[in-house]
């Protein structure tokens, strides 16, 4: 019995699939890429937005067409889509074989097993959407898996730390998807980042849907500081790369920890979504503009070779061109090394679909282009005051095998949403390896480099 899965949306959602994966596994069933060759194709979703609502559903859609075209006998959906509109889906796509909420990914052995047996299955956790929107669930308890299969490059991989979000922005469904924010075990979350290292990882990404609350609803204390001191401690590991960061949980000690630690990355992951105070209100976000100034300031002065990645969102509910206006001031001001924009998505059950003054998705594109502009010019002057700089990187892969050019990454660029380093006339590499380069070009999104 063949099984492939196709993983959408966020590292997060990855690390979910990797366990589905480690967990069948153990059952003897033989995973392949080929969806074609599978009798067995899960799904894990994404549902945050509306754009990745609809990648899912296309890709369910050209999944169950292998029922006709390929071998696929069953067809199982999980992830936050199946979470969010369970019955919608079972409902109205009766080629899907399986529902599988968020919480209750590690049962896919018995639901591969149930549906085997000819059941059609509806498996949920126990999760009150509007509750959790509005008032937070209580007493939401959940038991992480550890088996991993690593769908990453061998030489890197993403290492969860908890799952949930308590934070209750307006614009995000994520809380009424994934329920209140869970910190993993610290011991557990140790013995998989030794496990990990030991199988030959330099690379550890810590995620969560909030990274720097790690600790407080477990242990009563921010304890993400205290994690990366003793990943630190771990032989073998080259990187530690922390991504999800907020900045009101953003704290002395962990500055600190960034400047002090040698194998963590000078890289911050800061979304900080806008800077109008009055918007941050009606996002429900926690910090302001002067105190987000202030803490911005402070890693620039501790760490500055600091890398601070950030995102924003355009044509939020009531966002004038005053608004839009200190957004961009503020954006031409910080000069931050990486910044992704987002076009505001009304997504129900939220706060901020209920508000008035919604913009037209003409202004939201506008915006989005037009902050885009101004963050690729920033960018490429970042770039460009890089050239002669030498800088340690890992190799990706290559780009062309004919012309040695060669695609990497340093301390400054996260996979997957950062640009690259492109290495030329590096032949006899492989990916993984740690080479020294000098920079000799900068552009927008990337730069060209030469091995030292």
């Amino acid at each position: 019995m063949k099984l492939g899965l196709i993983s959408l949306g966020c590292p997060k959602n990855l690390v979910d699939s990797e366990v589905m994966l480690g967990i069948i596994e153990k059952y003897h069933i033989e995973i392949t890429n080929d969806p074609e060759a599978a009798e067995i194709i899960i799904v894990n979703t994404c549902g945050f937005i509306e754009s990745a609502k609809q990648e899912s559903i296309d890709t369910i859609l050209s999944m169950a067409a292998y029922k006709t075209e390929g071998c696929c006998r069953y067809l199982i959906v999980t992830g936050c889509l199946a979470q969010r509109y369970a019955q919608e889906l079972f409902q109205d796509m009766p080629e899907v074989d399986a529902i599988v909420g968020t919480n209750v990914y590690k049962d896919i052995a018995q639901v591969i097993e149930q549906v085997m047996q000819g059941q059609r299955v509806l498996h949920l956790s126990e999760t009150d959407f509007e509750k959790i929107n509005l008032e937070g669930l209580q007493g939401n308890e959940r038991n992480l898996p550890d088996p991993r299969k690593l769908t990453t490059p061998s030489y890197m991989a993403y290492l969860k730390i908890a799952e949930g979000c308590d934070n209750f922005c307006s614009f995000c469904a994520i809380p009424l998807i994934r329920g209140r924010y869970t910190s993993k075990p610290y011991e557990q979350i140790m013995a998989e980042a030794r496990e990990l290292v030991e199988r030959g990882v330099k690379e550890l990404i810590v995620i969560a849907q909030d990274t720097t609350r790690y600790g407080q609803d477990l242990y009563g204390k921010l304890r993400l500081a205290e994690l990366l001191h003793d990943l630190n401690g771990l032989s073998g590991l080259k990187w530690i790369r922390v991504l999800y960061s907020y900045p009101n949980t953003f704290t002395d000690e962990l500055i600190e920890a960034y400047a002090t630690l040698p194998k963590v990355c000078h890289y911050v992951d800061l979304p900080l979504q806008h800077a109008s105070d009055r918007l941050l209100h009606a996002m429900r976000r926690r910090d302001k503009l002067s105190e987000t100034k202030k803490l911005l300031k402070k890693l620039r002065e501790r760490i500055p070779d600091i890398v601070i990645r950030t995102t924003f969102i355009v044509g939020f509910p009531g966002e004038t061109e005053e608004d839009f206006a200190i957004l961009k001031e503020f954006v031409t001001e910080q000069k931050f090394e990486n910044a992704g924009v987002f076009q505001y998505s009304q997504e129900e059950n939220t706060v901020a679909a209920t508000l008035p003054e919604q913009i037209p998705e003409e202004t939201k594109q506008e915006r989005y282009d037009e902050l885009m502009a101004i963050q690729a010019g920033i960018s490429e002057d970042v770039h460009r005051s890089m050239e002669d700089r030498e800088l340690e990187v890992v190799v990706e892969g290559y780009e062309s095998e004919e012309e040695n050019l060669v695609a990497a990454r340093s301390y400054r660029e996260a996979p997957d949403i950062d640009g690259s380093i492109f290495v030329e006339n590096a032949p006899g590499l492989n990916p993984g390896d740690f080479i020294r380069v000098r920079i000799e070009q900068g552009f927008a999104y990337e730069v060209v480099a030469t091995r030292v």
